[in-house]
């Protein structure tokens, strides 16, 4: 996600991101769950299936000395989000920001994926997925409650629980 989209994003999210558990699903550089932490999330837990990045996404984090709330998952988003149990009373603010061809070429796992979120959730979460022009946001559930805003080429949209 580009700088810009991530301040528009953030800004769109506001407050409720102080004191929720970030979860950056597609972690990459992990800037996203990491801004989260300088917002207000009392924690984040980044899931990249790539270790070197991994190790980068640890050493970022000692670095802005937040090493002891966040968590770092070597592994798949899909599985890792399938067998993951909620805290009932941990609000989320879930950040979906997979590469894009991800959304045309494995469209129903990713339906799922966002599907679950909005499942597992307790009120006041909220979800963030972003994709491009391909994807159809009113395929999501409960197209109703998305926010959906352009910021080509990236269409962010945003969904409270």
């Amino acid at each position: 996600m580009k700088d810009r989209v991530r301040e528009a994003v953030f800004n769109l999210l506001g407050t409720p991101v102080a004191g929720s558990h970030a979860i950056d699903l597609f972690a990459g550089t992990g800037a996203l769950g990491l801004e989260a932490i300088s917002r207000g999330a009392l924690k984040a837990t980044f899931i990249e299936r790539h270790l070197p990045t991994n190790n980068l996404i640890q050493e970022n984090a000692a670095v802005l000395g937040v090493a002891e709330r966040i968590q770092v998952v070597f592994g798949d988003a899909f599985r890792w989000s399938a067998d993951f149990q909620p805290n009932a009373t941990e609000r989320f603010t879930v950040f979906c920001s997979p590469p894009f061809d991800f959304y045309v070429e494995r469209r129903p796992e990713m339906l799922a994926l966002v599907s679950r979120w909005i499942e597992v959730s307790p009120e006041g979460s909220q979800i963030v997925v972003e994709a491009d022009e391909r994807f159809d946001f009113q395929s999501l559930p409960q197209p109703e409650k998305w926010d959906v805003r352009n910021y080509p080429p990236a269409v962010i949209g945003i969904y409270e629980s």
